[in-house]
Formats: C-alpha cells, sequence, structure tokens
C-alpha cells in the first residue's frame, strides 16, 4: 500500500513523502541502498519492519529535502548508507556520511536535512 504524508520544510514550501507500508520479506538477503529509489523533489519511506515495541524503516532524500523540528517520545537512531544528511539536535548540527551512525535522544528537538540526495535507516524503539 502506498500514501504520501504532507509535510513542511523551513521555506513552508510543500514536500511529498511517499511512504510504502509493505515489510521487507524475511529470509531475503538485502541492500539498505538498493532497496528504496530517489524521488526527485521528494522523500521516499519504506517500512523495513513494523513492531509494537518499534519499527525500522528505510528513507531516501532528495537533495534539499526535509523533515521538520519535532520530537519524539522514545530514543532514535540513523545510519546513514548512501550520500550526505544533516541531522540537528536540540539545536547541535551533526553532518553524516554513508556508514555514520547517531542516536537521538527521547523528547529531544531533532530534524533532517538533505545536504545532498541520501539514504538512510531509521530505528525507534519504543520503551515504558
Amino acid at each position: 500500500m502506498n500514501l504520501s504524508v504532507n509535510l513542511h520544510k523551513g521555506t513552508q514550501r510543500e514536500n511529498r513523502i511517499h511512504m510504502n507500508t509493505n515489510q521487507f520479506e524475511k529470509s531475503k538477503v538485502f541492500s539498505f541502498s538498493d532497496s528504496v529509489d530517489y524521488s526527485d523533489g521528494g522523500i521516499v519511506s519504506k517500512t523495513v519492519l513494523k513492531k509494537q515495541t518499534g519499527n525500522i524503516s528505510l528513507f531516501s532524500f532528495a537533495k534539499g529535502e526535509a523533515l521538520s523540528e519535532h520530537t519524539a517520545p522514545f530514543d532514535a537512531m540513523i545510519t546513514v548508507v548512501d550520500g550526505k544528511g544533516e541531522v540537528v539536535i536540540g539545536g547541535k548540527s551533526f553532518v553524516l556520511t554513508a556508514g555514520q551512525t547517531i542516536i537521538m535522544p527521547a523528547n529531544i528537538t531533532h530534524a533532517v536535512n538533505a545536504v545532498e540526495k541520501f539514504k538512510m535507516v531509521l530505528t525507534m524503539i519504543k520503551s515504558n
């Protein structure tokens, strides 16, 4: 099933996220970098695993696209698998490239910006 979600960037222009909620096939070898395509002027999201205790999603961002500042009630981890992205946590900027990972603490504002086109894996684990 595919659905689109509208988000607003700092410039207030409308962006589209194309989300694929189908989970990855189990017991099958795959590469994160080959499992989602880029979309010109947009963000693509694909669910890897979705469980009651958390989920893992794969994103691709066109250059200049962003997820605006927000908070989450639990820790989340970003791993960049292709390109270069900026993660802003509590107002502090971190530029990550392929192979690098950062943990965003719960209840602290964070945002994601595409310095150039890039792909990332977002892992969120819910806790009590």
